[in-house]
């Protein structure tokens, strides 16, 4: 956020007028390249009095400078924010100028739009080399939910009530469902039958996923700030995500619900789902594995995962003897570079291809709702827990870097588990109980 600059001899009337007159402005720097200036002009004798002018300097390079009046001071009447400027409203039109210089220089005249942002936001991302995943996900939430409301808007014009009023509208749409392109959009008609826990529920979710839709949106904007783009990050700053979107009720198969589930799935998506339920690993990182992942004497899988920043993080997911025997059938008879779960067709599986398999699967197990892919993952975490592993080896073998979200979705799930551990550890005080219990009259 760019910070208001605080100066005594230019803040305030008072301190302005022991100011020397004259035609050389007095100028305090903002940031490299810009310098606001206050001209303090000569009075006449039996004049009015005139008030000071406000003038940005402009650096142009080989010890150049350019000024340019921007409006007059507040030296004799109120502030308006147009024609006469305070000292804050002054340094707000100083940077508003500069931008717009720089928008010139580059070929650019018409306004800065959140669409611009956007696209400058994910050309970053591809300099940057992130992955084509992340920056497909990034995309795709712009294209459905910012550009439809805020895509030709004037970034420098939204305040934090129109980032709220778009923020808010998105909660309360209907929820979208897979529509073929170039047709209009399809949403799903909210359930009427739910229960007030379930209500609760679905908004929490709305919540949770306008949040990241949020982030993105807010990257964007934060980068054209860096950039000098806009000339200020205040009003976007003062949203903040909602809250309590993480308190989720995490759903996971019992042990006969898995198995019977997977026994319904066909063949080569079977294996994938019984390689998720054996290392809680998620879809996509279960399509990439490779026979040489499989290292067989330490009955252990090599995950990998792409993070934020677009490095690649590898951990080691241990293995149950029931996993190690699983991987050791399924990479039988392959090369070390081959792939160890693919397609029909010998292919790989590819992004989303998941989604179709998982919901005919549920409807054969008779799963209500279905259930998805991350069902699995959440799975084999919460037998896990309820089997008495430690949250910090569970969080290992799913690649947390701690406890936080393992305690944080697995913690409660076991309700038997929760109960006798705290009967071995808890503290004994050894409260001798009274034999005779005196009984409470109402109205006594």
């Amino acid at each position: 956020m760019a910070r208001t600059i605080r100066d005594a001899s230019l803040e305030s009337r008072t301190a302005r007028a022991r100011l020397t007159a004259g035609r050389k402005p007095h100028y305090r720097a903002l940031e490299e390249g810009l310098h606001l200036g206050y001209r303090r002009p000569k009075g006449r004798r039996g004049a009015p009095a005139v008030a000071g002018k406000w003038v940005a300097r402009h650096y142009l390079g080989a010890e150049k400078y350019e000024i340019e009046n921007i409006g007059a001071a507040d030296d004799f009447a109120d502030a308006d924010g147009v024609a006469i400027l305070n000292f804050k409203q002054a340094q707000e039109k100083a940077r508003e100028r500069m931008v717009q210089r720089k928008h010139a220089a580059a070929g650019k005249t018409g306004p800065y739009t959140v669409g611009d942002a956007m696209d400058d936001y994910f050309a970053w991302l591809e300099s940057e080399g992130r992955s084509e995943d992340s920056i497909d996900d990034a995309r795709g939430r712009d294209a459905a939910f910012v550009r439809p409301k805020l895509g030709d808007k004037e970034v420098h014009a939204l305040t934090a009530k129109d980032f709220r009023h778009w923020r808010d509208g998105a909660v309360k749409a209907l929820p979208r469902v897979r529509t073929k392109e170039g047709e209009k959009q399809k949403h799903r008609p909210r359930a009427q039958d739910l229960s007030t826990e379930e209500n609760e529920d679905v908004q929490r979710q709305r919540r949770a996923t306008v949040n990241r839709i949020w982030t993105t949106l807010r990257a964007g904007l934060n980068k054209a700030f860096e950039n000098g783009k806009v000339p200020s990050d205040a009003e976007w700053r003062k949203v903040k995500p909602y809250k309590g979107t993480q308190k989720a009720r995490v759903r996971y198969l019992e042990l006969n619900e898995a198995s019977r589930f997977a026994n319904v799935c066909e063949p080569d998506f079977k294996k994938l789902v019984e390689a998720a339920l054996l290392t809680g690993g998620r879809y996509g990182q279960l399509a990439r594995l490779i026979v040489e992942d499989f290292a067989r004497a330490a009955g252990t899988i090599r995950m990998s995962t792409r993070k934020g920043d677009g490095s690649v993080k590898v951990y080691h997911v241990h293995l149950t003897d029931e996993g190690r025997q699983f991987f050791e059938r399924a990479c039988a008879g392959k090369k070390r570079t081959d792939l160890i779960f693919t397609k029909p067709d010998g292919s790989q599986w590819q992004k989303s291809e998941q989604a179709r398999p998982m919901a005919e699967a549920s409807e054969r197990a008779k799963l209500e709702p279905a259930v998805n892919f991350h069902c699995l993952r959440h799975t084999y975490a919460s037998h896990s827990i309820m089997n008495g592993a430690a949250p910090i080896v569970v969080a290992t073998n799913l690649g947390h870097t701690d406890t936080r979200m393992v305690e944080l979705h697995y913690g409660h799930l076991s309700p038997s588990f929760m109960a006798s551990a705290i009967r071995d550890a808890a503290p004994r005080f050894g409260f001798k109980q009274d034999r005779k219990v005196a009984t409470i009259t109402r109205g006594a």
